[in-house]
């Protein structure tokens, strides 16, 4: 057992090197990047959580109970902000390291693994989403859409929905052969975003758009994070278990595909 535990703390602190160079890399300008995004999904909640809001009215839950709008966006917002801060650094940031910058080729030559590479660019992905979430949900908190005891909770709701994103990001990002491809991510994002409850109620769409909805990652994440934030049943715990399958089969994927290309 004693070998075992020492092989995991090994890991771990060739996991945080990964995290320590990033941060070291990026310290001149992290303060721009944490603003950056932390502002978008603050300007969609004002306009359209708020400004489209008081157009709209209440939106229902599906317990019934009724909720402003921007109550209902807002959780939404705080689940796309974790998903597209996520795939940012695991994407398109990780694909220029690894292709371009060949800077895995280094690191492989040290005692760090393809697998400690991996969770330590997530780790520094779930760093940098970390503090976006925090930031947004005080907002939340400040215009009264949440309580103080639910943003806590939310916390780390949010930074798992970022953890399973980027997971599968980096695995994705393993398969792409140009910039080009990403195309087609970001199409599928995009997509993502407009249809997975984040506007208007899944149980608004026709019953066979629903059923798909209700199957798509994102939903489940503001499926979560609307059930924490709100209150509400308890089958936000399916979502976490969805979540954690998602970040298991990302790494896994993304630790073996780049064992593959690294040591060919």
């Amino acid at each position: 057992m004693l070998p075992r535990l020492v092989d995991v703390s090994a890991a771990s602190r060739r996991s945080a090197s990964v995290v320590e160079r990033n941060v070291a890399a990026l310290k001149s300008v992290y303060w721009l990047l944490l603003l950056s995004g932390f502002v978008e999904p603050l300007l969609y909640l004002l306009s359209i959580g708020v400004g489209v809001g008081a157009l709209v009215g209440d939106l229902p839950l599906p317990d019934g109970r009724l909720v402003s709008y921007a109550e209902f966006v807002a959780p939404a917002m705080l689940a796309s902000s974790a998903m597209t801060g996520a795939l940012a650094e695991t994407t398109f940031n990780f694909f220029g390291k690894m292709k371009y910058m060949k800077l895995y080729d280094g690191v492989i030559a040290t005692p760090v693994r393809p697998f400690e590479i991996a969770v330590g660019e997530l780790g520094w992905a779930m760093l940098r989403g970390s503090t976006y979430s925090a930031a947004f949900l005080g907002v939340m908190v400040a215009l009264e859409l949440t309580s103080v005891t639910r943003a806590l909770t939310a916390l780390p709701a949010a930074v798992l929905v970022g953890f399973a994103f980027g997971a599968i990001g980096m695995g994705i990002s393993t398969f792409m052969r140009s910039w080009q491809d990403f195309d087609l991510m970001g199409s599928a994002q995009f997509t993502l975003f407009l249809f997975s409850g984040t506007f208007v109620p899944a149980q608004a769409y026709p019953t066979v758009l629903h059923w798909l909805v209700e199957i798509t990652p994102l939903y489940r994440s503001v499926h979560l994070i609307r059930g924490v934030a709100l209150g509400g049943d308890w089958f936000w715990l399916l979502d976490v278990l969805y979540l954690v399958a998602m970040l298991v089969v990302g790494l896994l994927v993304a630790s073996r595909r780049m064992g593959r290309l690294l040591y060919r």
